[in-house]
This record gives C-alpha cells, sequence and structure tokens, in this order.
C-alpha cells in the first residue's frame, strides 16, 4: 500500500516539467486576458452606444436649428415665432451638449469630422446668438408690421366714403381718381411693410418714400376740398396716430431685423455640413476598434484557453502513462508480490485516463464552437479543470448571447428607422410636389383675385355714378314736387281770392238793389214832390224843377244799378267757372304731385339699393385685394416651406442610408459569431 500511494502522488502534485509549467501558465494568462476583455468589451459597448446615441442627436439638434431658425425669423405668427425661440435655445443646448460628449469620448475615433463639426459650430455659433439677442427687435417689427396693414385698412375704407362725397358734391374726376389712387398708395404702403418682414427684405427708404407721398398729398386734400369730406380729418387722425409713429421707430428695428434673417440665411447650411461629417464617421458596432479589438482578443484567449488545457490535459495523460510503463515493469518483476497492488494501479489508471479522455472528447465540440458544451465535473483530478472550463464556456457562451442579442436589436431598429426614413423622404417629396401644385394654384388663385378686385372697382365706380344720377333725379323730382305744391299753394289762394271776390260780387249785386230799391224810392218821392209842387202852383215851380231833377237822378241810378247788376251777374259766372276751372287744376295737380312723390319715392330706393350695391362691390374689391395679397404671402411662405422639405428629405435619405449601414453592419456582427452554437434555451432568451 505504501508502495501504490508513492505511484500516484505525483499525478496529484503540481506540475513538475518545463513544458507543463508553461502550458500552466499560458492557461492563467490565458484567462486572465479573457476576463479583462470581456469586461471591457461590455465597457465598450456601453461607451459606443452612447457615441451612437450623440451622433443621433447632433444630426437630428442640426435640422431642428435650421427649422427653428426660420420659423422664428421669418414667420408673420408671433405665437409661431415665440414658440420657435423657446425651441431654438433646447435644440442649440442639445446640439453643443452632444458635440461635446463626442469630443470628450476618446474611446471613438473619427475625431477629424467631430472637430470639423465643432469648427463650424464655432463659427455659426454668433449668428444664433444674434438671432436670440434681437428676439424683440423681430417681433417688434411684425407688431409694426400688423399696425401699418390695420391702419392701411382702416384709412382704405375711409378713403371709399371720401369717394362717396367727392361724388356727390360732384368733384371733378381728376380728383377722384387722385383719391382712387391713395387707395392704391396704402396698399403698397402695407406691401413695403410686409417687404420688411418677409425673407427678401428692403430699404426703409422705399416705404418712406411711399409714406411721405401719402402724407404730402393727403395734406394737399385736405386743404382742396377737406370741408366737403370730413372723413378726411379722420384719416388724418389714424394716419398720425398708428403710421407715422412707424417711421421713427424702423430705423432701431429694421438694421436688427434684416441681420437676423442674414444670420438665419447662414445657418441654412448647418444641417447638410454636420450630415456630411456625420457621413464619413463610422456608425458600426463591430467596426469600432474599442468593440473589435476586445471581442478578438476575447475570442482568441478562448481558443488559446481551450488549446492551452488541451495540450496540458494531453501532456499530463501522456506523462502519467510513462509513469505506468515503468511501474508496470517493474510491477512486472514483482509480478507475485504486486499482483494486487499492480490491479489497483491500473484500475486507478484506467479511471484516470477515461477521465481525461472524457474531458477531451467533451472539449473537442468546443473547439468546432459549439458553446452547448458542459464539462463533467466528477470527483477525480480533471474536476476542478473541468469546473474552470465550464466557467470559461458560460461567460463566452454569455458574450455570444449579448453579441447576438444586440446585433438582433440593432438590426430591428435598423430596418425600422429605415423603413421609417424611407416613408418620411418619400412623404417629403411628395409634400414638396403637393406644395409646388398648391404655389401655383394660390399664384393663379391671385391672378384671377387681381382681375376680381379690377372688375369690382369698376363696378363700384359705375355703381357710385348710378347712385349719383339716381341723387340728381330724385333731386329733381323733389323740386318738382316742391313747385307744383307751390302751384296748387298758389291755385287754392287764388281760388280764395276769386270765391271772395265772388262774395264781394254778391255783396255788390245786394247793395245794386238796394240802391235800385233806393232809386225807386227816390222816384217815387220825386214824383209826390212833383205833385205837391203842382198842387203848390207857382210856389212850388223851383220845387217842381228839383223833383224833375231828382226823378232823371233817381231813373239814371236805377238804369245804373241794373247795368251793374248784369256785370256783377256776368262777374259771378265767370268767378264760379274759374273757380270749378282751379279746382279740377287743383286736383290734376295734385295727382301730379303724388305721382312725382311715388317716383321720387322709387327714386330714393333705386338710391338705396344703388348704395348698397356699391358698398357690396366696394366690399368684395377691398376683400380681393387682401386675398391677394394673402395670397402673394401664402405663396412666399410655401416656397419657403418647400426649401425645408427639400432640405428636409435630403436629410432623411442620408439617414435612411447611414441606418442601412447600420443595419449591414449588425448583420456582418451575427455573422462573427453565427459559428458559435448555442442551447435552445438561450435562443429562446435571445429571442425575448
Amino acid at each position: 500500500m505504501n508502495d501504490v500511494s508513492k505511484v500516484s502522488e505525483p499525478l496529484a502534485v503540481a506540475p513538475t516539467s518545463d513544458s507543463e509549467k508553461k502550458w500552466w501558465t499560458l492557461l492563467i494568462i490565458s484567462g486572465f486576458i479573457a476576463m479583462f476583455s470581456l469586461a471591457y468589451l461590455a465597457y465598450s459597448l456601453l461607451k459606443v452606444t452612447d457615441y451612437l446615441g450623440d451622433v443621433n442627436q447632433l444630426e437630428v439638434s442640426a435640422v431642428n436649428i435650421v427649422k427653428d431658425v426660420n420659423d422664428a425669423t421669418f414667420s408673420r405668427d408671433f405665437d409661431v415665432s415665440k414658440a420657435a425661440y423657446a425651441k431654438l435655445l433646447a435644440d442649440v443646448q442639445s446640439y453643443e451638449s452632444a458635440l461635446s460628449r463626442l469630443q470628450n469620448n476618446k474611446m471613438v475615433g473619427d475625431a477629424g469630422a467631430i472637430n470639423a463639426i465643432s469648427s463650424d459650430w464655432q463659427a455659426k455659433k454668433g449668428s444664433v446668438d444674434y438671432i436670440v439677442a434681437h428676439q424683440n427687435d423681430v417681433n417688434a417689427l411684425q407688431d409694426l408690421q400688423k399696425q401699418v396693414q390695420d391702419a392701411a385698412r382702416q384709412m382704405q375704407e375711409q378713403y371709399a366714403s371720401v369717394t362717396d362725397q367727392a361724388m356727390k358734391v360732384g368733384l371733378s374726376s381728376a380728383t377722384i381718381k387722385e383719391i382712387q389712387e391713395q387707395i392704391l398708395r396704402l396698399e403698397r404702403v402695407s406691401e413695403k411693410m410686409a417687404a420688411l418682414t418677409s425673407s427678401t427684405g428692403t430699404n426703409t427708404d422705399e416705404f418712406k418714400e411711399e409714406v411721405a407721398d401719402f402724407a404730402r398729398i393727403l395734406n394737399n386734400q385736405q386743404a382742396v376740398f377737406g370741408q366737403v369730406s370730413p372723413s378726411l380729418q379722420t384719416i388724418d387722425g389714424t394716419y398720425q396716430q398708428m403710421v407715422e409713429p412707424v417711421i421713427s421707430q424702423l430705423a432701431d428695428l429694421s438694421d436688427p431685423t434684416i441681420q437676423s434673417r442674414e444670420s438665419a440665411q447662414a445657418l441654412t447650411d448647418l444641417a447638410t455640413k454636420t450630415q456630411e461629417q456625420l457621413s464619413k464617421i463610422d456608425r458600426g458596432i463591430i467596426t469600432q476598434k474599442s468593440i473589435l479589438i476586445p471581442a478578438l482578443l476575447l475570442l482568441l484567449s478562448a481558443l488559446t484557453l481551450a488549446f492551452a488545457l488541451y495540450r496540458l490535459l494531453r501532456q499530463q495523460s501522456s506523462q502519467e502513462l510513462r509513469i505506468i510503463e515503468k511501474e508496470n515493469m517493474r510491477q512486472r518483476q514483482e509480478m507475485e508480490q504486486e499482483a494486487a497492488r499492480a490491479r489497483q494501479i491500473q484500475e486507478e489508471n484506467e479511471r484516470s485516463q477515461m477521465a481525461i479522455l472524457r474531458l477531451l472528447d467533451e472539449l473537442g465540440d468546443l473547439a468546432e464552437g459549439d458553446l452547448t458544451v458542459n464539462a463533467t465535473v466528477s470527483e477525480d483530478f480533471t474536476g476542478a479543470i473541468a469546473d474552470s472550463v465550464n466557467f470559461a464556456i458560460d461567460q463566452l457562451r454569455q458574450l455570444v448571447l449579448a453579441i447576438n442579442t444586440t446585433a438582433d436589436r440593432v438590426a430591428q431598429s435598423s430596418q425600422q428607422t429605415q423603413m421609417t426614413a424611407v416613408e418620411l423622404a418619400e412623404a417629403s417629396e411628395h409634400q414638396a410636389q403637393e406644395i409646388a401644385g398648391v404655389s401655383a394654384a394660390i399664384n393663379e388663385m391671385a391672378v384671377s383675385i387681381d382681375q376680381v378686385s379690377a372688375n369690382a372697382s369698376e363696378s363700384a365706380s359705375v355703381a357710385q355714378r348710378s347712385v349719383v344720377i339716381a341723387q340728381n333725379g330724385a333731386n329733381v323730382v323733389q323740386r318738382s314736387i316742391e313747385g307744383m305744391n307751390t302751384i296748387r299753394n298758389q291755385i287754392q289762394e287764388t281760388s280764395k281770392r276769386i270765391k271772395r271776390l265772388g262774395e264781394s260780387s254778391q255783396e255788390i249785386g245786394d247793395i245794386v238793389g238796394l240802391i235800385n230799391d233806393i232809386a225807386d224810392q227816390t222816384n217815387i218821392l220825386a214824383l209826390n214832390a212833383a205833385i205837391q209842387a203842382s198842387m203848390a202852383g207857382e210856389a212850388g215851380r223851383g220845387f217842381a224843377v228839383v223833383a224833375d231833377e231828382v226823378q232823371r237822378l233817381a231813373e239814371r241810378s236805377a238804369a245804373a244799378t241794373r247795368q251793374i247788376e248784369t256785370l256783377v251777374k256776368t262777374i259771378q259766372a265767370d268767378t264760379n267757372e274759374a273757380v270749378s276751372s282751379m279746382e279740377s287744376t287743383t286736383a290734376e295737380v295734385v295727382k301730379g304731385a303724388k305721382l312725382a312723390k311715388d317716383a321720387g319715392e322709387a327714386l330714393d330706393e333705386v338710391q338705396n339699393v344703388s348704395n348698397t350695391l356699391a358698398d357690396l362691390i366696394q366690399n368684395i374689391s377691398n376683400a380681393a385685394r387682401q386675398q391677394a395679397t394673402s395670397a402673394g404671402h401664402i405663396s412666399s411662405t410655401m416656397n419657403i416651406i418647400q426649401d425645408i422639405t427639400s432640405q428636409t428629405s435630403s436629410g432623411t435619405m442620408a439617414t435612411a442610408r447611414s441606418v442601412g449601414r447600420l443595419n449591414e453592419m449588425a448583420a456582418a456582427l451575427q455573422e462573427s459569431v453565427s459559428g458559435f452554437k448555442l442551447s435552445n434555451d438561450d435562443d429562446v432568451f435571445a429571442d425575448s
């Protein structure tokens, strides 16, 4: 039994030969390298993932900055502009933070592209700061534009009233034309003010000259016919209150606004240049040195570990076999004495050899990439080795599983992102085509609206002339009614006088009858006096002469009264006929006055309808002009949107190509680890 223990003692001690020490050293070093590579690979995966996220964030932030700058400086909607300024600050902060992290990421290359992006950003950062610093100037100029447009619209409406007043008082056509030119001049003032807040910009001197011409002509019009048109005073008040103060404020606001828009134009290529530099960056995970080197080192160390273990076990097995053979030779010499001990040693050797061969067989599949191998841990001396090999295989299996899982997720995400980017590119292209069609339709609509406005203006002029003609006709009818009323009053007055003349004639007839009665009585008295005188003889002769004279006077008086009575009857007959004729004439005059009054009311209705029609046509003309202006503004805005859509489409296609390359790299990563075999449970875990 002591001899047996001496024979088996070399199998349990540490390695003694130089070759065995060499393989043990290689085994330990490979194990440490594999563990270090695994830890560094996990750390690098996190860093590369953060790096690629920062690259994507930098690209998206560049596109958002260009969009925010355009919305902030070119939009005429105050709310949109204000929101764009707030979003611009957030996107600038996101861009700078992503750029800073990329510059500080020492594990990833492509420093040249990042430095180029940083240099370009430093050159353009001043433009962004200028735009943000002069936000209030741009918004104030937008408020002034709205104020000028509102004032121009109010003064145009008031000038329409001036036109009506000028036509009513019969001013010359040249004066009316000058008033209408003022309306057109107000439209030009509004357009030039709008140009100050547009992308094209304009010289403030043009706006000031147009306003000065308007003010000069307005002063002349007030001096010439201001008394007959009170609306000019209202127009002057609107001008003094809402337009004139704008002139002094333009000097302080126009230059910062124009400079802000020039700064915005300088930023239009930020997204393009950023995408050009980012396209030079390799976004593949497997191609990054910080991933590829530790992965290859891990794979190489694992293979070295397996090979060293294989060689160590094989060498140890050979050494043990040689010892057994020597012991067998000695045992053959002492066969009879050591038979039991030889059988015991043989059995132990066979068990050891079987354990070694079993371990070698189990590790044979590992050399072919089968990570489902699990070495049997027994109580033999190979148990510790099998336990270490199982631990290394488990770590390697987890690494391959992590690589497969990451590659699958990257491939799925990149495919979805690529599909989304392609759909966005197609949608952007379709949107650009639709925007081009809409712009053409809007331009055609603007031309049609201008024609409608011109026709409406001409119709308004015709309607105004109709109003003037109807007004003149109404005035003539009114004067006719007044003349007829005067004639009727005069006829009635004459009729009254003729009636009074008839009544006076009747009184004259009564007086003539009284005179006739007096003449008859006088004649009787004269006859009685003559009788008395004749009875008196000579004494009454003189009295008889007087009585005769009185009698002749009474007879003449009777004859005169009969003539007067005849004349009075004739006058009464003529008076009655004149009264009847005047009553008939009065009735006809009343009828004519009623007809004239009806005609006047009809003309009043015509005038009211003409006024309403003129107002409606004028409103149509104003609305058409406003729609034409709005159509022009919409067309300009659609052109800007079309440019932005084209840039977005180009950026989206570049993103799709980058994501496609990322998908190919993920496939390459999967291909690189496809030679390893995993268990079904690991596959299910990877799928989940």
